[in-house]
């Protein structure tokens, strides 16, 4: 398998050239005293020498090794100890955390980076130091000060370790099924939670002296349903109130899954036998109060689909440039050698060209969510602030669900090029597409994702907020003046016509019909995010065009992805707009006989 590199140049040129993120941190104040540009390169370069030296050549070997559950305790694999310490000690857990609980308070749009850099370098380590990231986010927002002194600044060091314990056997995407017990104990927020939780990633591990667990509960005189469920965290080690490790918590791991990928992160079956837990914020707020950690996470497993993307298409471009398979079909290009590259075959190209299109469109787009949460959490402008927070529910489920689709198809087409090597572990194709997988599962399926962005974000919002966005997206593209881009400009505004009458005619239908729901939301979700594609590359190719009088063919390579982008991928929003305006009528069937 070829050499990981970090993208830094792509990376930089989204960050900086297409976005000048660093312009809108000077803005805000709070971003203002810590990130400007020079600051944010030397961390990306620093992040990227770790996820290219330390962390990227355990991926193999984390997979080939996984992670050992014996008697309640989980191994990680060789090397995952050191690197995760190196992680932690270079800060990197509390990077975009709470300046005053001893984080960084970097933007998330930097953080978005090294996140990409580390599912890229392999996906399983990531998750690890990413739950914990995620856990103190909701920690963070809604518990008390105490709480956040107590655990913040332990998560954010590394010393201690974050998880979410939502899922149980018989409570998946319904979390209003979910039969955890909290019992008050005392009058100041203690309980003790009784229940069992499966599907924990990283519920369990070596990496840490203290795991924080963040478990969905239910007090006894709670209301049912979602309405009743709260949040509490429980130590794995319970501690005292300067931190201080006590006796272990009633917090046992039963078992890790045995998994298709990301096998060296543990994913745990966690027994809570009356361990003691503390009260997040108010009774019966918890699914609430998870939501707000659920944006972070679900930005972040988009990111997961890309960076194995990324990683595909690295490994992929490679093989195609030394790889030698037959001949051009216009004659011999390299008469000396016994055969010409891949590269020659059309077919190849086609494959690697629309790799590299969604790759990089999702880069830019997860950048682009990136920024709304910063403007929605840091902008002192209220009107600012409310539509940030408005796109960010509206394009959080794009983000999560797109990424992770089109991530996974990239890392089959990956491994597509390498032929029958592709299917062999040595060459670590088929490692990307399996960890890749998941991705579209965890985190709230891509079906679920599809019918919460029509359902709630679409047909509820009365598409209000995507009309803000689509008059953006409209001024954006009637403000260039180009003619080698102006073929794309008319492509994506008569596309993103279409896009606005079909969504105010499904919000009719589905208010008719509420089955028009489930018939229409995944292929809707799909048009949305070539839609966005569409977008960012447009905002990549003003920018290309203006600087290919420095070009040394970086620019004129991201204006050649554009138009493959335009001629060969959005045009598959044709075939959708089809079968959304079909219905649910196909779907109505005698399901005895499926």
């Amino acid at each position: 398998m070829a050499e990981f590199n970090v993208p830094l140049r792509s990376i930089h040129f989204t960050l900086f050239e297409v976005f000048e993120a660093h312009k809108m941190w000077q803005g805000i104040p709070k971003l203002a005293e810590v990130a400007d540009r020079e600051t944010a390169v030397a961390m990306l370069e620093e992040a990227a020498k770790l996820a290219e030296q330390e962390i990227a050549p355990l991926n193999r070997s984390g997979d080939e090794e996984g992670a050992h559950w014996d008697n309640g305790e989980v191994t990680t694999p060789a090397g995952f100890k050191e690197a995760f310490t190196a992680y932690a000690e270079g800060g990197w857990v509390g990077l975009t955390g709470n300046a005053e609980y001893g984080g960084f308070g970097m933007p998330k749009a930097l953080g978005a980076q090294i996140d990409e850099m580390l599912y890229a370098a392999n996906s399983s380590f990531a998750l690890y130091p990413n739950l914990s990231t995620g856990s103190t986010v909701a920690i963070d927002a809604h518990a008390s000060e105490t709480l956040k002194a107590l655990y913040l600044p332990k998560i954010y060091s590394g010393e201690w370790c974050g998880s979410m314990c939502l899922t149980e056997p018989h409570a998946g995407t319904d979390l209003g099924l979910i039969r955890t017990k909290a019992e008050p104990i005392d009058a100041e927020g203690q309980y003790l939670i009784t229940g069992t939780k499966i599907f924990i990633t990283a519920g369990e591990h070596d990496l840490a002296s203290n795991i924080a667990h963040l478990v969905l509960a239910r007090v006894s005189d709670a209301p049912k349903g979602a309405k009743g469920i709260s949040l509490f965290i429980v130590p794995k080690i319970n501690v005292d109130e300067s931190g201080n490790l006590l006796e272990p918590n009633n917090v046992t791991c039963g078992s890790i899954e045995h998994k298709m990928g990301i096998k060296a992160s543990a994913t745990c079956v966690m027994n809570f036998d009356e361990a003691k837990g503390y009260l997040v914020g108010e009774l019966n707020k918890g699914l609430a109060y998870m939501f707000t950690m659920m944006n972070y996470e679900r930005l972040s497993i988009g990111i997961q689909g890309l960076g194995c993307g990324d990683s595909s298409l690295q490994s992929a471009i490679a093989y195609a440039k030394d790889r030698r398979q037959g001949r051009s079909v216009t004659g011999t290009e390299e008469p000396a050698a016994y055969a010409d590259t891949l590269l020659v075959h059309a077919d190849v190209r086609r494959m690697l060209l629309t790799m590299k299109s969604l790759t990089e469109a999702g880069r830019a787009f997860s950048t682009y969510v990136a920024m709304q949460l910063d403007a929605a959490k840091f902008s002192q402008d209220p009107e600012e602030k409310a539509r940030a927070a408005s796109y960010v529910a509206l394009l959080t489920p794009v983000a999560k669900a797109f990424l992770t689709d089109m991530g996974f198809d990239v890392t089959v087409l990956g491994q597509q090029v390498f032929g029958g090597h592709g299917y062999i572990r040595e060459w670590g194709q088929e490692q990307l597409v399996r960890d890749a997988r998941i991705a579209q599962i965890y985190e709230g399926t891509n079906g679920i994702q599809a019918h919460d962005l029509l359902g709630r974000k679409v047909v509820f919002d009365k598409a209000e907020t995507l009309g803000v966005l689509t008059r953006e997206i409209v001024e954006f593209v009637d403000g260039i003046n180009s003619v080698l881009l102006a073929p794309y400009c008319s492509q994506l505004l008569a596309t993103l016509d279409r896009f606005s009458m079909l969504s105010d005619e499904l919000i009719v239908k589905i208010v008719d019909n509420p089955k028009e729901l489930g018939a229409a939301a995944v292929e809707y979700l799909h048009l949305f995010g070539y839609v966005m594609s569409a977008y960012m590359w447009l905002k990549m190719s003003v920018v290309a065009e203006q600087k290919l009088a420095e070009d040394d063919g970086f620019y004129q390579s991201k204006l050649d992805t554009a138009k493959f982008y335009f001629d060969r991928v959005f045009p598959r929003t044709e075939s959708l707009f089809e079968t959304i305006r079909s219905g649910s009528a196909a779907m109505d069937v005698d399901t005895d006989w499926l």
